[in-house]
């Protein structure tokens, strides 16, 4: 049977950087390699209000990226 593998994981800050000329927001992102495979949701969310608040623009996402080898 096969079995998932995970490689490695980013934790993606998305940050709203103002406006265009039609009034839409613009955004911005700043992604973090190398997060610890076995993080929780909880412990990626607290990291990442610890880095927005440290940042010039308002934090407006978080994302978790996650790469699996599959193998067998």
């Amino acid at each position: 049977m096969a079995e998932a593998m995970i490689m490695d994981s980013k934790l993606r800050l998305l940050f709203e950087t103002g406006l265009n000329e039609k009034g839409e927001p613009v955004y911005k992102t700043k992604t973090y390699s190398n997060i610890r495979k076995d993080s929780t949701a909880d412990q990626l969310s607290q990291a990442a209000r610890a880095l927005g608040g440290l940042c010039e623009y308002p934090l407006v996402g978080v994302e978790r990226a996650d790469n699996f080898e599959i193998v067998g």
